[in-house]
């Protein structure tokens, strides 16, 4: 399909990105044609608005701080067959986005993923600790939900309508990306990963990313996502735990007794016990929480196929239309 019969749409969340905003915002609207570029301004104190305003970007303001607040405020509000998410700190080539466009519509998939590729000659655009810390939380991700994971962490995607419509968005900060790549996964939507490349941010400006205070926070986020995620294991984990717990405990008492017919150690065997009804609590909740689970991944399933795939017309738009 011609992306140019399609409503494409950009969401670029901006803090204090005066040095590089208008360069995004140029550089979108010269690589995608039609596209329409919308910078949400995040409590800046700079000219963030005023230059993506000059650049040509439709500026709409969230007072709430935190990307994630951005993305949830961006998704409901505007309305578009393809939307393309991108930092706008100018440190994402920019010029990638017909590739990843021209990927999603071929596949036709949900979510196209910029794989961050830094350039040999500015290895400097990884902070230190960064890579290393990304590439364990793609470990962690992988293993918690049995698929592997690319850069988790990149702010650069592409989004077909269905999946921005079936998003639930409950992150506030940068656990946002996260939080995408488990949604993505969960539901299973078909998805891909796209090389893209990784620059230094220009001179003037500043990260906002703080590598173990947001690093912790994404962990926290994955620890809450296995627990909704995986019940069974999360919990199951536990209660097998506190059931191996209790037999050790137990079983010396249990011996004695049958050798001298005496319990002589009552707060152990008490303890043994409590640690074998709060296995057995753990695993029933965890059971419980599966089917429960079980009905929230259909009826986010069902939200989902309410929409059409990318560039098929659904019956809302064609009462529109006529």
């Amino acid at each position: 399909m011609d992306p140019t019969e399609l409503r494409i749409a950009a969401v670029v969340p901006c803090h204090n990105e005066e040095a590089a905003v208008g360069k995004v915002v140029t550089d979108l609207l010269a690589a995608v044609p039609g596209i329409v570029v919308y910078v949400y301004d995040n409590r800046s104190t700079d000219a963030t608005a005023e230059r993506a305003r000059e650049a040509g970007a439709i500026v709409r303001t969230e007072t709430t701080k935190g990307k994630g607040n951005v993305v949830r405020r961006a998704f409901a509000d505007i309305e578009a067959d393809v939307y393309v998410m991108i930092d706008g700190d100018d440190t994402y080539d920019a010029s990638a986005a017909p590739i990843m466009i021209q990927t999603l519509l071929a596949g036709p998939y949900d979510h196209v993923l910029g794989v961050r590729k830094q350039a040999p000659t500015d290895e400097s655009a990884y902070r230190p600790g960064h890579e290393t810390g990304n590439r364990v939380l793609n470990g962690v991700v992988g293993k918690v939900f049995g698929e592997n994971v690319e850069d988790m962490l990149s702010g650069y995607r592409v989004f077909s309508r269905r999946f921005v419509k079936s998003f639930p968005a409950v992150s506030r900060e940068f656990e946002i990306e996260t939080e995408l790549t488990v949604h993505s996964l969960h539901l299973r939507v078909p998805r891909t990963a796209v090389q893209v490349g990784f620059r230094d941010r220009p001179a003037g400006s500043e990260s906002k990313l703080r590598t173990y205070h947001d690093g912790f926070k994404i962990l926290a986020l994955i620890f809450g996502l296995a627990r909704h995620e995986r019940p069974v294991a999360f919990y199951g984990l536990f209660g097998t735990i506190s059931w191996l717990i209790s037999v050790i405990l137990i079983t010396p008492i249990v011996v004695e007794f049958y050798e001298i017919h005496q319990v002589p150690r009552f707060p152990t065997l008490f303890l043994g016990l409590t640690l074998l009804l709060l296995g057995s609590l753990a695993w029933t909740a965890g059971l419980i929480l599966d089917g429960i689970r079980r009905s929230r991944h259909e009826a986010a399933r069902l939200m989902y196929l309410r929409y059409s795939a990318v560039g098929v017309d659904s019956p809302e738009r064609v009462r529109q239309v006529y």
